[in-house]
This record gives structure tokens, sequence and C-alpha cells, in this order.
């Protein structure tokens, strides 16, 4: 997110001091000329988000859309399978989240940011009408909520700070952890699955251990990396943020809080529900505590849309006004092009929330394509970049400069076979009428089966 050196003037620095206590460590002036926005200036200031509040937003990213298809993809992958890959990919996400720098693919790697975040703000869209949807009980066409739930999503991923959506976190994090757990409590207190047949007797589909195929297990893969990909969504509040070097500490509370609840929520609900699991999850403990979670959880899914949709407005934004006097200024440029951006990459999400209006499949397609090189490839790619020297190495740095091209063609085989896999799904849901033709009225959640 910073400028080229050779573009940089060098600035003065002013004499050091003491911190004193109950005082916040700004940038100093000289890493200041590095940031996308200054703290120094005359005009609008960006730059006032604090470790805490960045950890919340972290969370608010992440927690959402995972907890709510991670149920699903255990169905494929069985409860081992799908607990070592929640812990496996959390870890890696952790981990590739600490790395960033370099202008190389820059574009390529632009386009990819923005679909990726389009996309996630469509399964932001998906949801919100799945709610509106159980909430109202079908009152009106699945279009028109989806449409109810786009303008809502533009119109909070229209605030220009992230300093000012700070609140907003802290009440959809809140909002969704509470609908999830309600879920949770409610589906152990069934004696069978809310969707599946109430007498007689049916398969469960729980599994420890499945033996999916091809297609089934990429897709469910993809489900569970993506919950935790969103990590490069990171970079621009951290543009935001009044002490960019407390970034790890904020990345640690929010991934450890994120893993934790995945595995337990996952687990609990797979466990009582096995392949009668709803898509998304807040329907599996019966249409009364469908009703709760999701009058409950509203806010955090119109949260989640919002910030995605804000990350990937204000990737768009500052690209078009990075030199310009407007980017700071309260003029009709800079409010014309911030706008523009958000309510044109909104309706963008809207046009592809209805076109794949299934939430696990979006979520999925997102993750193969966007997340696999942007969360995998490039952090791998830009850590060999900095450390070619490993290759040369004692056996520690060596065993780390191949395991950094491992992960480069992990991320080509989850990119290219993810991709595959969840588009052969997205078919046959089409061919099988699970998805009915684009901007129908038709409720696409469901059971999965």
């Amino acid at each position: 997110m910073s400028d080229e050196k050779k573009d940089i003037q060098p600035i003065a620095s002013s004499p050091a001091r003491s911190i004193q206590a109950g005082e916040v460590e700004y940038a100093k002036p000289a890493d200041d000329a590095f940031e996308v926005f200054k703290t120094h200036t005359d005009g609008v200031q960006f730059r006032l988000v604090g470790w805490l509040r960045a950890s919340v937003i972290f969370l608010k990213i992440i927690f959402a859309t995972g907890v709510l298809s991670i149920p699903t993809a255990m169905y494929g992958l069985g409860a081992v399978g799908g607990a070592l890959s929640v812990i496996g990919w959390g870890a890696l996400n952790t981990y590739m989240a600490q790395v960033v720098g370099g202008p190389i693919l820059r574009e390529i790697c632009g386009g990819l940011f923005i679909i990726a975040y389009v996309l996630c703000s469509g399964s932001g869209i998906v949801g919100l009408s799945v709610g509106f949807n159980a909430l109202s009980e079908h009152s009106a066409c699945t279009v028109w909520w989806a449409f109810l739930a786009f303008v809502l999503v533009v119109v909070c991923a229209s605030v220009r700070k992230f300093e000012k959506i700070g609140w907003l976190s802290w009440a959809g994090f809140i909002s969704v952890y509470v609908a999830v757990f309600i879920v949770v409590v409610g589906v152990t207190t069934r004696d069978r699955p809310a969707a599946a047949p109430q007498t007689g007797d049916f398969d469960f589909g729980y599994h420890a251990i499945a033996y999916p195929t091809f297609m089934v297990g990429m897709t469910a893969s993809c489900t569970i990396f993506v919950s935790s990909a969103g990590t490069s969504a990171f970079l621009p509040v951290i543009s935001e943020m009044k002490n960019p070097r407390e970034y790890n500490k904020a990345v640690y509370v929010c991934m450890a809080l994120v893993q934790s609840s995945y595995l337990t929520f996952a687990l609990v609900v797979y466990k009582w529900c096995g392949k009668w699991v709803t898509d998304p999850s807040l329907g599996s403990a019966g249409t009364t505590l469908k009703k709760a979670s999701y009058g409950v959880g509203l806010i955090g899914l119109m949260v989640s849309g919002c910030l995605y949709l804000h990350v990937a407005a204000k990737y768009c934004f500052v690209r078009i006004l990075r030199n310009s006097q407007h980017l700071q200024k309260n003029t009709i440029i800079h409010w014309g092009t911030w706008l523009g951006c958000t309510i044109g990459l909104g309706c963008l999400a809207f046009i592809l929330a209805e076109a794949i209006p299934i939430f696990s499949f979006l979520i999925a397609l997102t993750g193969s394509v966007c997340f696999a090189p942007l969360a995998i490839m490039l952090p791998g790619w830009l850590w060999l970049h900095d450390h070619g020297d490993y290759k040369r190495g004692g056996p520690l740095k060596m065993m780390a400069y191949y395991a950094h091209w491992l992960l480069i063609l992990i991320g080509a085989f989850t990119c290219v076979g993810g991709t595959y896999a969840v588009i052969k799904s997205i078919i046959g849901a089409y061919d099988s009428g699970l998805i009915g033709s684009a901007f129908s009225c038709a409720d696409n959640s469901g059971t999965v089966h």
C-alpha cells in the first residue's frame, strides 16, 4: 500500500522524545512518507484506527461468512478431515497474513483483490436475503429482499473511514456470534435434525472420516480455506491505523478467537445435524430458532457485506486519486469518486449474488479463483523474493525456502482444481433444479444432501 522509494522525498524527523503514559505512539513523519494516508494534513484524517478496533474489524471481516459455511463443508470432508482443514488453513492464513509488499504483478493482484471482495459482498447480500425471507416467511420475491440487502450494504459501505465503521464492527461481530451460538445450542436439543424427515428411519450422514469425490472434496476444502483467507483485506485497514506497527498484535487476537470458534461451532453443528445442516447454517435448528438466529444475526450479515464492499471500494478509490489532492480533501471529485466506487461495485456484487445464489458455492468460488493466488501464491512468492539467499543457507533455511515453493504449488492446485470443482458443482446445481434461473424468486438456501 506504499509508494516506491524513488518517489519519496526525504522528510526531516522531529526530535525524539519519550512517550508519556496514556499517549498513543503515532507513526514518525519519516515513516508517514511511505503511507497511503498522511497524518500531517489539513484535509480529511483517515489514520484514526487503534489496534483493538483493528482487531475487531479483522474479526468481522473473517468471522461471519466462514462460520455460516464451514458446517456444510464438514459433511464433504468428515469431522476429522474438516477439523484438520480448519486448523491447517487457519494456521497457514495466519502466517501469510504477516507477509506484505512489492509492486510486482500489481494490476493482476489488484483485479483479483476487487473480484474477491465483490464476491464476498455478494455472499453478504445472499445471507441477508435468506434472513429477510426467513423472518418474513417469504412474503416477497427473494430478488426484492436481495435488492434491499444491496441498498443497506451500499449505504453502510459508503462511510469513508474504518474508524467510523469500528462501532458497526463491534455490533456486527457480537450479532453473528450470538446468532451462531443460538443455533449451536438449538441443534443439541433436538431428537433429530430439523431438516431431516421427522418420522421413520433416515440417513443421518455423519462421518468421522469421509471419502469424498474430487469435486466434493475440493469444493469443501475451498469453503474452509476461504473462511480465514480474507487477510488481504487487512491491508487497507493497516493504512488507516494510528500505529501500523501494532498490526501483528491485532492479527493474533483476531485469528486466535476466529479459529477456536470455527472449530467448536462447526464440529457441534455437524455432529448434531450430519448432512442435514442448512446453507447458511443459521437455519439448522428449526423454524423458530431460524427466525431467532437470523433476527439477531441480520446486523452482522449486513456489516460483513458492508466491510467487504468498503475494502474493494477503498482500493479503487485510492488507485484513482492516489496522486491527487482530492484523496484527502472534501471536494466534489473526492465524494463523486468514492460514491461511484461503492455504488458501482455494489451493483456488481448484487448481480453476482443473483447469478450464484447458493451461499457455500459463492464462498468456495471466491476462495479458489481469488484467495488461492492472493493469500497463498503471492505471499509465498514475495517471501522467496526477499529470502533468495536461503536456498544456499543451512538445512533449516533451505527447508524454509523450499517450503515456500511448496506453498506456491498448493496455491496453484487450489486455484485450478478448486475452480474446476466449484464450477462443476454450480452447473450440477442448475441442472438438478437446486438453483433456479438468475433473478428468480426462489429461495435457494436449504439442506445439503
